[in-house]
This record gives structure tokens, C-alpha cells and sequence, in this order.
């Protein structure tokens, strides 16, 4: 018998793996009158320059961190953020369109940013209820969730025992902490660009074990 006990270190499940949720780096400015190009009636704006950066310090920070595969979604900005990781580690980017962000319905071409920062009534009924369909044509936050959960599970079974990146959105990321904590729809919006956040699933079993860490960003 040990006489003393040291506190436990966390170990992922055997069979788990490790995601790294990575929001993409920040996308070109909305231009009141001139929507964004759309994909899948979803906007589809290129990487600013400073989220170019941002995903080159994204790459700096995971090259070392025993990637095993790369996911992007269906939307160009998270093909731009990977692209410097992939190019480090000689990995092809997977696509998952379960996890492209929200769809935003007749805001989702540019005009959601200008009727956040006016706050717009249905906007501030969005953000009261934590349900994205008060905005006009958009998915609801259960449509939301159904789909992030069913995207992660299928990433996760097809790499047990591996860690992966998977370069997301701010929307996804906040439905991925609320799903894996019970946390309220969105608890966990507005992760930074170019931030990384860690889920470990196992199973159909959701661990939140970091959210938002930009200290690559500093």
C-alpha cells in the first residue's frame, strides 16, 4: 500500500480522439450594399490579411502537436486558415460539411455583421433566446446542434487513439462547448479568431478540455 496519493493527471480514453477546434482567421469586411460571395447559400468571404497571420501562427503553434489528419468545411475561409498546417505536415484537408457555420438566412451574404453592431430587434432576440432562427430564413439552434454533433462523432470515429485539427467557425465551436458542457446554445459564441479549442470524444461522449486559447496569437 502507497503511503501517499498524488493527484490524477488527465488521459484520454482508449479509443478517444482529440479535436482541435480551430475558428478560422478573421474574413475580409462586410460592405454595406455588396454581398459576399455565397457557397451552399452560405457567405463565403476570402481570409483578410491579418487572418492569413493568424493562420500561419496557427500553423506554428500545431505543426508539432501529432496531427494525424486535417478537416475543413465547405467555405473557403477554413480552406485558407489549414492550408499553412497542411502544407507543414503534408496533409490533405477532409471536408466535413456537417460543421459549415450557421446558416444565417437573408443576413448570411454580410448584412448579419451590420445588424449585430446596430442591433437589430431580431438580432437581440437571437442573442436573449440563444436561437439563431429569429433571424429571418436562418436554422435553428436545434438544426445547428443536430448537425455539429453528427459532424464531430463522425471526425471522431474515424480517428480513435489520434489527434486532429478541425478548422471551423465561431458558430460551430460555440454548439461543439454547448453540446460537450449543457452549457446554454451560446454560452461559448465568439471564440477569437484563430483560436483553438479541445474536445475529447469517446463514443458518443463529449470531454471540453480547452476553449479559446490564443496564446499563439500574442
Amino acid at each position: 500500500m502507497n503511503d501517499e496519493a498524488r493527484q490524477s493527471r488527465f488521459a484520454p480514453p482508449a479509443g478517444a480522439a482529440e479535436l482541435f477546434l480551430v475558428r478560422h482567421g478573421e474574413s475580409m469586411p462586410a460592405l454595406r450594399g455588396e454581398d459576399f460571395p455565397l457557397k451552399d447559400g452560405h457567405g463565403d468571404p476570402a481570409l483578410h490579411p491579418d487572418g492569413e497571420a493568424q493562420a500561419r501562427a496557427v500553423g506554428q503553434r500545431l505543426r508539432n502537436s501529432n496531427i494525424a489528419a486535417i478537416y475543413v468545411t465547405t467555405l473557403q475561409r477554413t480552406h485558407q486558415t489549414a492550408a499553412p498546417l497542411a502544407a507543414a505536415l503534408g496533409l490533405e484537408p477532409r471536408i466535413e460539411a456537417d460543421l459549415r457555420e450557421v446558416c444565417l438566412g437573408e443576413w448570411d451574404g454580410g448584412a448579419y455583421r451590420f445588424h449585430a453592431t446596430e442591433k437589430h430587434p431580431a438580432y437581440l432576440q437571437a442573442m436573449q433566446r440563444h436561437e439563431w432562427g429569429e433571424i429571418p430564413g436562418a436554422e435553428t439552434t436545434d438544426a445547428l446542434h443536430l448537425r455539429v454533433r453528427r459532424g464531430l462523432l463522425r471526425i471522431a470515429a474515424a480517428h480513435p487513439d489520434s489527434r486532429v485539427a478541425v478548422f471551423v467557425h465561431g458558430g460551430v465551436i460555440g454548439a461543439a462547448m454547448s453540446i460537450a458542457t449543457g452549457a446554454r446554445p451560446f454560452a461559448f459564441n465568439r471564440a477569437d479568431n484563430g483560436s483553438i479549442s479541445l474536445l475529447v470524444i469517446h463514443g458518443e461522449t463529449m470531454i471540453a478540455r480547452r476553449f479559446n486559447d490564443t496564446t499563439h496569437l500574442e
